[in-house]
């Protein structure tokens, strides 16, 4: 077998064909290496996007957050400044009525009153409601029953005696009314 022929360099070279295989596949791999470098380089700008959007959006989020809370707080505020401003004119009137030379205790106590229904006006000008007691039928939405008692006389679970005036803002319950609730085993 003669090498030269075939164009051999037995100590240096690779058959011709075999040569440019090499470089083609050297080419190749230095082709998909750098392919793969840039694909690396784009998924990393991708992920530092993401990332830089994923901090913005979580910065934002925070930010309403505090505003809303900052917001609720001046609602509330304002909610209870005005509630007390109605109120004023209340304490006013308790001021002037212990300031007030009083000739007799029924005359201090018609003030009192005065100034009691002046609250109650007031309180339901804001939204709150006595719940009605006696002599409903106990309604446990409305009602906290701190006693039983028998009476053949009365309806069973009638209200005899309201111990504490319950309310109610608009709809909403604040304090149900304590009673004393009727017994009747006749029936």
């Amino acid at each position: 077998m003669d090498t030269h022929n075939q164009g051999l360099d037995v100590d240096h070279e690779l058959p011709a064909h075999e040569a440019s295989k090499e470089q083609e596949s050297g080419q190749q791999g230095t082709t998909v290496e750098n392919s793969s470098q840039a694909s690396h380089a784009g998924i990393r700008a991708e992920r530092d996007a993401l990332m830089d959007r994923l901090a913005r959006t979580q910065a934002d989020f925070e930010n309403a957050r505090k505003r809303i809370s900052r917001e609720q707080q001046e609602y509330k505020d304002f909610a209870v400044a005005e509630a007390l401003k109605a109120l004023l004119p209340i304490l006013d009137s308790f001021d002037w009525a212990f300031q007030a030379p009083a000739n007799s205790l029924e005359e201090f106590r018609g003030g009192v009153d005065l100034i009691r229904k002046q609250l109650h006006e007031t309180l339901g000008k804001l939204g709150l409601k006595p719940i009605a007691a006696r002599g409903e039928p106990f309604d446990p939405h409305v009602h906290e029953a701190v006693e039983v008692v028998d009476d053949p006389n009365l309806p069973d679970n009638q209200v005899v005696e309201e111990l504490q005036r319950g309310y109610k803002l608009r709809e909403r319950l604040l304090r149900p009314a304590m009673v004393l609730v009727a017994r009747n085993a006749n029936q």
